[in-house]
C-alpha cells in the first residue's frame, strides 16, 4: 500500500469512527413531542430502534419487498437528528431544520456514504413501497407510544391518536394501527390478569409436590 492509499484509509477509518460516536448522540437525544404530551419520554436512538421492528414486521406482512432497503431507511431516518434535534409538529411550524446539510457533512467522508445519501433520498421521496413502509414504520412507532400513554391515563394521548392514524399510507400499516389501538400495551405479558401466578408465582403448587 502506497503512502496516499494509507493516508486515504486512515481518513476513512477515522470517519467511521466518527460516524459510530455521532451515532451514539442519538441515544442522548430526546423526542420533543413528549414535552407536549406531558407524560413519557424517549430517546431518538430508542424511537429508531422500535421503528426497525416494526418496518421488519411490515416488511415481513408485505412479502414482497426489500427487506434490507426497509431496515437501512428505518435506522436512518432520523439519523440527521444528532446534529439537528427533534423538532416536533409545533417547531415545524416556526423552524427549519437543514436535514439534508446535516446527512450530507456526516457522511461525506465516508467510504459508505453514497449509500446513507441514496437510502435517505429514497426515503424521503415516498415514491418506493419500501419507502412508503419505513415511514408508515415511523408513524406506528409514535402511534405505540402513544397508546401506552394513553393507557397509562393521559387523555392528551387519545386526543392525538386520530390524526397519528390518519398519517399512514399502507394498508398493512393502517390495519396494524386498528390493532393497536385495540389491545392493551401490557397484554403481552399480562393478557391471563387472573392467572395465579400474578399471586403465588407457582410456588403454593411447587410446595405441594
Amino acid at each position: 500500500m502506497s503512502r496516499k492509499q494509507s493516508s486515504q484509509a486512515d481518513k476513512e477509518a477515522t470517519a467511521v469512527v466518527d460516524f459510530l460516536f455521532e451515532a451514539g448522540i442519538l441515544a442522548e437525544t430526546p423526542r420533543s413531542g413528549f414535552h407536549f404530551l406531558g407524560s413519557g419520554k424517549q430517546s431518538v436512538a430508542e424511537h429508531l430502534n422500535r421503528v426497525s421492528y416494526i418496518g421488519y414486521a411490515l416488511a415481513m406482512i408485505d412479502g414482497n419487498v426489500d427487506i434490507a432497503r426497509v431496515l437501512k431507511m428505518c435506522l436512518f431516518h432520523d439519523f440527521a437528528e444528532a446534529r439537528v434535534s427533534d423538532l416536533n409538529y409545533v417547531h415545524q411550524k416556526y423552524v427549519q431544520s437543514d436535514e439534508s446539510g446535516a446527512i450530507a457533512d456526516a457522511t461525506m467522508k465516508l467510504p459508505f456514504g453514497d449509500d446513507i445519501a441514496a437510502v435517505m433520498e429514497e426515503y424521503e421521496a415516498r415514491v418506493t413501497p419500501e419507502s412508503l413502509i419505513a415511514k408508515d414504520s415511523d408513524t406506528l412507532e409514535w402511534i405505540l407510544s402513544l397508546k401506552e400513554q394513553a393507557d397509562t391515563g393521559n387523555s392528551r394521548a387519545e386526543t392525538w391518536l386520530p390524526s397519528a392514524t390518519a398519517r399512514l399510507h399502507t394498508p398493512a400499516a393502517q390495519a396494524l394501527a386498528v390493532r393497536i389501538l385495540g389491545t392493551d400495551s401490557d397484554h403481552w405479558w399480562f393478557s391471563n390478569k387472573d392467572d395465579e401466578w400474578w399471586v403465588t408465582r407457582n410456588k403454593t403448587k411447587a410446595a405441594k409436590k
